[in-house]
Order: structure tokens, then C-alpha cells, then sequence
């Protein structure tokens, strides 16, 4: 769409637009929640991925083995719910992990359309074996911000899910 008069001399002569026309139209970037919420996401992150390296584990198998080893099995669609991972990420995951001996797939004999996945005896000494690294890590973030305020980013990103959550709306559709 070619640009009109108007369009030019709101841009001025640099061809943007300033900053400050928006900024009585939206909040400032930095108080935008996604964003902060992805920051906040990305400096907890630090602290584990350095682990997760050492080990040859990506974020996503890790959240995997970690929702196997609380749950059981689990067909595919509910575990990609439960690991935040959609669904079509999670079918390019899965392989390498079976490969890797960190998880089996077998089919739901009552649909057989669904899998299941399970975390082998592999996967689960996975487990036992650096969920204590990451525990240490979750202790020395308590110690950085206190366990009271821990405690409450819990509850208000509990409260927060819940009270945002759309009813009977699937997180991937």
C-alpha cells in the first residue's frame, strides 16, 4: 500500500514513526506481562540450561523425563499440554529420545490412533540422578529472592493460569 502525505509527516523525515505517538496508545514495552514473564522465564533458565548441557539434555526433554517420572505414561496430546510443548514439537522430540533410551512409545491398544509414552528404567535413573542438580538450583533462587516470595510467585501464577485460563479451551488448539 503506497504511503499518503499524512503517513510521510507522522514518520517524519526518518521514515519511523516517533515513539512517543504510541505511547499514549499502549502500555511502555518493558511493563508489557508477556514480555516480562518471558524474561523472567529466560534468567531462571540460565541457571538450569549450563546442567542440562553438561548432560546432553535440551529444556523440552528435560521438562519431558520430568512429567514421566510425576505421571506415569502419558498419550501424546495430554503431554504436550502438560510439558507446554506443542504437539507437532513434541513428535520431532520424541524419536530422539526414544533413541537415546530415555523413553519408549507404544500404541493405546484400546485407540490404536493414540500413543503413549513412558519413561524407561534409563530415563527414570535420568531423573534421580539430576533432579537433585536442579533442586539446588531451585534452592539458591529461594535463597535469592526468599522462599516467602517464592512462595508467592507460585500462588499468583497459580491464580494467574487459572483465572485467565479459557473454559473448555484446549492450550493448543
Amino acid at each position: 500500500m503506497p504511503s499518503t502525505n499524512s503517513d510521510v509527516a507522522a514518520r517524519g523525515e526518518t521514515g519511523t514513526i516517533d515513539a512517543s505517538e504510541h505511547a499514549a496508545k499502549i502500555r511502555p514495552f518493558d511493563r508489557a506481562l508477556p514480555i516480562k514473564m518471558l524474561r523472567a522465564r529466560e534468567v531462571m533458565m540460565q541457571r538450569f540450561r549450563p546442567l542440562m548441557h553438561a548432560k546432553s539434555v535440551t529444556d523440552q526433554q528435560w521438562r519431558i523425563m520430568r512429567a514421566l517420572a510425576d505421571r506415569g505414561s502419558a498419550e501424546i496430546l495430554d503431554l504436550a499440554e502438560t510439558c507446554v510443548i506443542h504437539p507437532a514439537s513434541l513428535s520431532r522430540i520424541l524419536p530422539k529420545m526414544e533413541e537415546a533410551g530415555y523413553i519408549t512409545r507404544r500404541t493405546n491398544e484400546a485407540d490404536k490412533r493414540r500413543i503413549i509414552v513412558t519413561l524407561t528404567d534409563h530415563g527414570s535413573a535420568f531423573v534421580d540422578s539430576f533432579g537433585p542438580q536442579t533442586e539446588a538450583v531451585y534452592a539458591s533462587i529461594a535463597r535469592d529472592i526468599g522462599p516467602e516470595r517464592m512462595q508467592e510467585l507460585y500462588d499468583l501464577l497459580d491464580h494467574m493460569i487459572e483465572a485467565l485460563k479459557a473454559p473448555g479451551k484446549e492450550e493448543f488448539e
